[in-house]
This record gives structure tokens, C-alpha cells and sequence, in this order.
């Protein structure tokens, strides 16, 4: 069961993006991208933005800094691009942006893998933090991942995430 500390005002949405980061993935084979979306709509919130880009940091880059022009977004989600082969640049090109993180995330998420798939979760390099006035999530691009990231810890406390994120904007 799923404790949640500070429950959440019921009807709030959070207008969200979804980035799959692949050089094979195609909106037809894009597993992950398609469950985040299922995932986010079924739990009421909003899809605004939703784009396919090759592991190249500049281009990762490039699509980070356009989602930041949309002033209504308050959440990235991106998969793909955190293991350690020498393709995957996520983790690289997200964690130069972040002007804030949140350690916590990729630590649970690894505890949580770790009951799952054991040993290898230490090869995941997850990653939350702030970028600009968004929050950002990155996750592996296995749909197994990305289901136990939302489920256990992205849609319980992305209201509240996001909530907290405003409040500090605000105070700006």
C-alpha cells in the first residue's frame, strides 16, 4: 500500500510532456512513451506535449528549451537514455539542465527496482529535478520501468510536486 503523507486536493491536473529519447523508437513502437501517456490520462491529467528525439544531447537539449517555452507545462517526463552504454546520453544532457534535483527519486526508484529485477537497478541513472519552471522526471525506456516510476512515485506526488514548485516560483 502506498502511504501518502500529504494528501492531494482532489480535481487538481498538471499539464505534462513526454519525451522518449531513442534512435529506434517510432510513435508506432514507442511502448513507454504510450504508457506514461495512458498512464498520466488516467489519473486525470493533462497531455500537452509529446515528441520522439534521437540520444543526442543537442537535440535533447534543443527539446528541452522548447517545452520551456510553453508556459502552461509544469512537468517533463522523459524515457530512455540512462543506462550506461555509450548511446545513453539522458542522464548526461538532463543532469547539466537541472537546477535543482531531487536525490530521493533516482534512490527510491533503484530501491524499487532492486525488488524487482535485483542487481542490475544499479545501472539505472534516473534522475528528478528542476528545469527552469518545469519539473523533470527521467526514466529507463523499459515499460516495466516506467510503469513502477509512475505508479510508485511520479502520480502520487505530482500534484504535490508541482504545487511546491509554484510556491517557490511565486516567491521569486
Amino acid at each position: 500500500m502506498t502511504h501518502i503523507p500529504h494528501p492531494d486536493t482532489p480535481g487538481i491536473t498538471v499539464s505534462c510532456a513526454i519525451v522518449t529519447v531513442s534512435d529506434t523508437r517510432s510513435k508506432q513502437t514507442d511502448k513507454s512513451g504510450q504508457l506514461i501517456q495512458e498512464l498520466l490520462r488516467n489519473a486525470n491529467h493533462i497531455i500537452e506535449a509529446y515528441a520522439i528525439v534521437k540520444d543526442e544531447p543537442v537535440q535533447i537539449q534543443e527539446q528541452m528549451e522548447r517545452l520551456s517555452q510553453y508556459p502552461s507545462l509544469d512537468v517533463v517526463i522523459l524515457n530512455g537514455g540512462t543506462g550506461i552504454a555509450p548511446r545513453d546520453t539522458t542522464y548526461d544532457t538532463i543532469q547539466t539542465l537541472l537546477e535543482k534535483t531531487l536525490p530521493g527519486f533516482g534512490e527510491l526508484f533503484r530501491f524499487l527496482s532492486y525488488q524487482e529485477i535485483g542487481s542490475r537497478a544499479m545501472t539505472s541513472r534516473s534522475v528528478a529535478g528542476v528545469y527552469k519552471h518545469l519539473l523533470i522526471f527521467s526514466l529507463p525506456g523499459s515499460s516495466n520501468a516506467v510503469r513502477l516510476a509512475m505508479e510508485k512515485l511520479i502520480l502520487p506526488e505530482l500534484v504535490h510536486l508541482v504545487k511546491q514548485l509554484h510556491n517557490s516560483n511565486s516567491k521569486q
